[in-house]
């Protein structure tokens, strides 16, 4: 498939290519953006689809390998759900930390099809030694210090072995496109994208915890006050976003309906709430019940403004755990989980 409205995208870093969506996006209806962003560590790869298999080996009892057309005949089952990067909202934080400087459009959602990779563990036969499973991409490159290598991340078992981790091969219904992992990609919904690897070409039972580059100096997190340094980053936090209005936007004067997308990765939404005066009070917004779990809700609110003026709106967002968004940002080394409450201003002007 091509990608999903890539000439919308806004372009932050050129090389790798990451790019992001426009806010606007987070008001469309239908449970996939029309729109969703793109998150390269290294050049994106060529793969060639008849040539390319995906070993599964390490600390089984029976490796084996599988082509495309071998993936495409296993059992299939479709997962909505939202992706984020772990680094959405970066440059809000301050001082900016280093790190590909996403505002907050580095989100996509759409419906992932494949299959379970429970089963596939399972025909390989765990060793009773397993401790871990590693994703291997075919993205390679050079990091900061010199070092080459491919993109790895680790997941612990029961991740691994829950029913909706999934080997994905489609998109919305198409095959996934180059950017997004064609032929093959990782799926942990409810995981920051991080976890999700593209362009898988082996799948490695470990016996021991995984301390590649992206697992155990980045994608942690560092003097952060709310975490031990070291701390893996892993479950998307509680956020709400505002897709209309925009902001700056000058809005007549009448009734204006504002709306967005919440999600979390550590529950559905229980509450969205929308204040009109930068955060002092709050009210109530109207939230839509998800297709699933992991796809986002999308919320609204009609507001009518008592007077023409300038006004700064704010959405905060409580998952199902009681997880609500902070006032204030998150700050830490690498400027993960910065999920802190979006205000934006608009002028309401005169009837």
């Amino acid at each position: 498939m091509t990608d999903l409205g890539e000439d919308t995208l806004i372009v932050v870093e050129h090389e790798p290519y990451n790019a992001e969506v426009p806010l606007p996006i987070l008001a469309a209806d239908g449970p996939e953006s029309p729109a969703f962003f793109i998150r390269n560590h290294f050049n994106r790869p060529v793969i060639d689809a008849e040539s390319w298999r995906i070993e599964i080996g390490g600390e089984v009892e029976r490796p084996f390998s599988l082509g495309y057309q071998d993936l495409v005949e296993l059992p299939y089952t479709a997962v909505p759900t939202v992706l984020e990067c772990a680094g959405n909202g970066r440059q809000l934080m301050h001082p900016s930390p280093p790190g590909t400087p996403w505002g907050l459009g580095a989100y996509g959602a759409a419906k992932f099809g494949g299959t379970p990779l429970a089963p596939l563990l399972g025909r390989a036969g765990l060793s009773p030694s397993a401790v871990e499973v590693k994703f291997s991409g075919a993205d390679q490159g050079v990091v900061e210090d010199g070092r080459e290598m491919h993109y790895e991340r680790s997941l612990p078992m029961e991740r691994a072995l829950h029913p909706d981790t999934l080997i994905v091969w489609e998109m919305n219904g198409a095959p996934l496109s180059a950017e997004h992992g064609y032929p093959a990609r990782l799926l942990v919904p409810g995981w920051y994208g991080m976890a999700s690897v593209k362009w898988l070409t082996r799948i490695e039972v470990i016996a021991e915890p995984f301390r590649g580059y992206f697992q155990s100096e980045r994608y942690i997190f560092e003097s952060d006050s709310l975490a031990e340094d070291g701390a893996p980053v892993g479950p998307m936090l509680v956020r709400a976003l505002i897709g209309a209005p925009l902001d700056g936007a000058e809005l007549p004067f009448g009734k204006v309906q504002v709306a967005g997308r919440a999600w979390s990765g550590r529950g559905g939404i229980r509450r969205v709430e929308l204040s009109v005066d930068g955060g002092e009070s709050w009210q109530e917004a109207d939230v839509h019940i998800p297709p699933s779990p992991y796809a986002p809700a999308r919320w609204s609110f009609g507001w009518r403004p008592d007077q023409p003026g300038a006004y700064v709106l704010a959405v905060r967002a409580t998952d199902m755990n009681g997880e609500a968004q902070p006032l204030d940002s998150r700050w830490n080394a690498y400027g993960y989980g910065n999920n802190v409450v979006q205000r934006i201003r608009v002028r309401v002007l005169s009837a």
